[in-house]
Order: C-alpha cells, then structure tokens, then sequence
C-alpha cells in the first residue's frame, strides 16, 4: 500500500519487472553483507541452548517423579543415595533449517520511517538466519528454492539462487512458498508481510505440519501499515495498480486498525494450530531484533 504516489512515467509491466530483477542484482552485495553482520552480532549457532529431550548424549540426573514409569529409573545411581534418580538425555535439535522470504510485489514497499523495503529486510534476515544455523554446525536451504548447505558460503548461494529465480521468473515471487518437502524435526522459518487470505497462509503451514516440520512464522510490516498517519486526501494504491481515493484519510483510520487486527489474530492462531511460532517484526527496528525473535521462536517447538 502507498499514498499519494504519482509515477513519472509509464513502465510496461514486462520492463518493470526486468528492471526490478536488475535492481535485485544491484542491491545483493549491500544485503549479503548486512545479513553476515547481523548474524555475526547474534550467539554462533540457531540451537545453541542445551535442554533435556529426546537424545544419545547423557544430560543430567533428576529426582523421579511419582507416576513415571520404573524403567526410568537409573538403578546404578540410585543406589548411592537414598532417592530414585532418572538419567536425562540431551535434548537434541533438528539438524536442518530451511528459510524463506517473501519478495512479492507488496513487499517492495518503504516509507519514510524505514530504512528498507520489506523484501530486502525479509532477504537479510533470511540470510542471517541461515549463516547462524551452518555457524552452529547444521544445515541451511531456501525452502522450495536450493538444496541443504553446510559450507561457510550460505550467504553467497542463497542470494544467487534467489537472483538466478528473479531472473527466471521476471521477478514475479509468490506470496506464499511453494509446495515443499519437508522432513519430520525439520525447521522452517517463514519470513513476509503475510497479507494473504487467511485460509491460503493457514494450508501453506498445515502442509509443512503434516509433513513433520515446525517453525516460525516472522510477519514484516512498515511502521506507517501500523500506524496509519494518513490524514486528508490521500491516493492509496497496490502493487497492480488499483487505487482508492480518499478525501478524508482519518476517517478510515479505526476500521483498519480493526481489519489489521483481526487479520494477525487469525494468522496468530493459524500458527499456533499448527505448531508454530507466531511473531511481528516493524522494519524500522533493527534487523537483530528479529534475528533473535526468530531464534527463540525455531527452538519453542510444538
């Protein structure tokens, strides 16, 4: 969404998007860099954190608890003291992250309260994101797009193979990923605006759930799609083109705050039906702050 924005001349669509797939190429080194100093200023690795799970490595004792089952029962060591002790097992992360940014066209919109348009924070993040988890010891992809990484030179692969896939495509990213495999224990983080039917963005995730995987889904907006500053006549339009003029902007203020509202409740509940995280991120923050959110929200689980 934009307000009032006149453009100087006529673009055909096909030199639009053959110039925005330039422009992409353009702005790469400047992302990529970003993405490497993000991650760099975040703890090395996504799972970092030790916890009792699932597991081979020993992790620590514990009293037992009423009502377990006795074959949890360490024997050996409950019979230097006069408790029954449990061995826990570390808790072990999956090994695989796959990441994925929205570059549709809604996401190429920036105010003046932003320093970056909502796809090149999404890429950087997406990056960022993918150069902790290979720092971490595991493996990175762009979800439907590269295979698993492990090398050191995540950053640089992802970002050709999305350069290699605006070129293929002029540019014209969906709004939702594409169907993918996904194996059980397998993470996925979900990076975009997200203004998406509802039903659309809940199928997306509960064909990644069926398939064993859980995640993070990390909504990007821009201060002013919050804030709502707009006051007198106001041109709003989309990325296609359609416009709505309004001579009295404040008076749409309350029903879409309203709207907006509802929307990220049904998206929040959507992702927490099927397993994941759900967390909001304004473009005007710094991109770390989000780095983290995701960090937290892939190790939450089910």
């Amino acid at each position: 969404m934009g307000a009032g924005f006149q453009p100087k001349e006529s673009i055909r669509p096909d030199a639009a998007k053959s110039h925005a797939a330039v422009d992409l190429a353009r702005r790469l080194p400047g992302l990529t860099l970003s993405a490497r100093h993000a991650a760099a200023s975040v703890a090395a690795g996504l799972h970092g954190r030790r916890r009792a799970g699932m597991g081979e490595n020993f992790w620590q004792f514990r009293p037992f608890i009423t009502g377990e089952a006795a074959q949890n029962v360490d024997w050996r060591r409950s019979g230097r003291d006069d408790r029954l002790y449990v061995r826990e097992r570390e808790w072990e992360a999956a090994q695989v992250l796959w990441v994925w940014a929205d570059l549709s066209s809604s996401m190429n919109f920036r105010s003046a309260l932003a320093e970056d348009t909502k796809a090149d924070r999404a890429l950087v993040l997406a990056l960022a994101l993918a150069d902790a988890c290979v720092r971490g010891g595991e493996r990175a992809g762009f979800l439907g797009l590269t295979p698993l990484f492990s090398s050191a030179d995540v950053i640089e692969r992802l970002a050709l193979a999305v350069l290699t896939e605006a070129r293929r495509k002029n540019d014209a990213f969906p709004d939702l990923p594409p169907p993918a495999r996904a194996r059980p224990r397998e993470k996925v983080a979900l990076i975009g605006d997200f203004l998406v039917d509802p039903a659309e963005f809940d199928a997306t995730l509960a064909r990644l759930s069926a398939q064993g995987a859980q995640g993070c889904a990390l909504m990007l907006f821009d201060p002013v799609e919050e804030n709502f500053p707009f006051v007198g006549q106001t041109e709003f339009f989309d990325e296609d083109g359609a416009k709505l003029r309004a001579g009295r902007a404040e008076d749409f203020a309350e029903i879409y705050a309203q709207k907006l509202a509802a929307h990220r409740a049904a998206l929040m509940d959507s992702a927490r039906a099927r397993g994941f995280t759900f967390a909001l991120h304004a473009t005007d923050r710094p991109a770390t702050e989000a780095l983290l959110r995701l960090r937290q929200g892939l190790g939450e689980g089910r």
